[in-house]
């Protein structure tokens, strides 16, 4: 028996993610990282309590997934070049900046990103980097030990750009690989780094930028050496219009067409945005059983569109929630976008139909399907002990009536207090074992340098 049982008891407000009553809390045993106990309204835990977190005052809901992110990219917040301008010009702007990418930028960017991350209450994060300029070939190696230092699940994909602009691509010619280069990198980040076993801290996916960035070889080479090692495939999708111009122009079809060809319209595959899907295009993403991320922040601030939710999830495609890159969203806030994802889907449905409820399955257990686990995102028996408290004693609270739903309504910002299995991340809305000064003062120079 367990000598370690904690007893988060009594919160203000519970949120599950499935149908079952945590009410009066629940029982989490710190040695096996999970949750051993729902305690109902008005019950006592039947298990032995060795400790106890008063959890009065605070909402508990499941730790927070981010499906889709640049973590990279907090370098290149709010940079004036890439000000006010849609996504294909934006990345021309960008791209060159972040072709000088430096190994000790890797690290700052992913350590800094994480702990904003994890401040909003994020316990896992799945990030995208593409960009393996010469200095920063064993990029994923670096975002794999500074996650590891900052205490947090991390879905690592092994982008890539292949496609540079002398074959008609996007990005500039020292940003892109051979695909070979690609392929044998992928296997070995895989090799080295993959963990199958329930409740991993460290999975690795991989990541062909968009179809404006990779060779049609290389989207189905990648999906035949994803499926030899039963990893996870991930790109960019449908984002723009201009990218259905340049599909049809560069390979005679529509985005959807395209990835269907290259043998990615399956169940293990995500994409990120999703925006320009026609309503037969959104039946056969949901009969493949594609997960899609929506980046309501980032589609918002490169004016791209509104993500089809709704008619997307009824289809039986999986849906989550990403920030995205820090330098389309400027911020790397998941409860922030939370909000974000109520209110931009407010914009395209009824009030009754996207509920604050809806944008939080998104956030949980919807973003844990979408990048294909089931051990994270909701608080039940036998799931990881992953979870994020907030409390309600802000400004910005006062004269709520629904902790609950206050918390999104409101727009919470920070949380209080953060587990990640089973090991607490933040008490009292600070990182624990983390020297944040330091981490802020060294990403904010080096910004400085790579900008310069």
């Amino acid at each position: 028996m367990s000598k370690n049982n904690l007893w988060i008891k009594q919160p203000l407000a519970v949120y599950t993610a499935n149908d079952e009553n945590a009410d009066n809390g629940i029982v989490v045993d710190q040695i096996t990282g999970k949750i051993v106990e729902l305690v109902a309204k008005g019950e006592m835990p039947v298990s032995d309590i060795q400790q106890v977190f008063d959890a009065s005052q605070h909402v508990l809901i499941p730790g927070l997934i981010n499906t889709h992110h640049h973590l990279y990219q907090t370098l290149t917040r709010a940079l004036p070049q890439a000000i006010n301008k849609a996504l294909f010009p934006w990345l021309k702007s960008l791209y060159p900046i972040w072709a000088k990418l430096m190994p000790d930028m890797i690290t700052a960017s992913t350590k800094l990103g994480l702990a904003e991350l994890i401040l909003s209450g994020c316990t896992t994060v799945a990030d995208h980097h593409y960009l393996f300029p010469k200095a920063i070939e064993d990029a994923i190696d670096l975002q794999v030990q500074a996650a590891k230092s900052m205490g947090c699940r991390v879905m690592l994909t092994r982008g890539s750009m292949s496609l540079g602009e002398k074959d008609g691509g996007l990005p500039p010619q020292q940003t892109v690989q051979k695909d070979s280069q690609i392929l044998t990198d992928s296997a070995r980040l895989i090799n080295l780094y993959h963990d199958k076993e329930e409740g991993s801290m460290v999975n690795i996916a991989l990541a062909p930028c968009s179809p404006f960035s990779v060779t049609q070889d290389l989207m189905i080479e990648t999906a035949k050496l994803a499926r030899s090692h039963n990893v996870m495939l991930h790109t960019h999708l449908a984002e723009t219009e201009d990218e259905n111009a340049f599909c049809l122009q560069m390979f005679g079809m529509r985005p959807l067409d395209y990835l269907e060809s290259v043998g990615w319209l399956a169940s293990d595959v995500w994409l990120a945005h999703g925006i320009y899907f026609n309503d037969e295009e959104i039946k056969r993403l949901g009969q493949a059983e594609v997960g899609i991320c929506h980046c309501p922040s980032s589609n918002m601030i490169l004016a791209s569109g509104i993500c089809r939710t709704k008619e997307l999830e009824a289809a039986g495609v999986k849906i989550g929630l990403g920030v995205d890159g820090s330098a389309s969203n400027d911020g790397s806030n998941m409860i922030q976008e939370v909000r974000q994802a109520l209110m931009i889907n407010r914009l395209r449905y009824p009030a009754n139909q996207v509920t604050h409820l809806d944008a939080l399955y998104w956030a949980t257990k919807g973003s844990a399907k979408v990048i294909g686990r089931d051990d994270i995102g909701e608080l039940a028996v036998g799931k990881q002990a992953d979870l994020a408290l907030f409390k309600t004693d802000e400004l910005r609270f006062s004269g709520s009536h629904d902790p609950l739903a206050a918390l999104i309504l409101c727009g919470a910002h920070s949380a209080d207090a953060v587990m990640c299995k089973g090991n607490w991340l933040v008490k009292e809305g600070e990182l624990i074992n983390q020297d944040i000064v330091a981490i802020k003062q060294q990403h904010h120079n080096l910004a400085r340098q790579l900008v310069s």
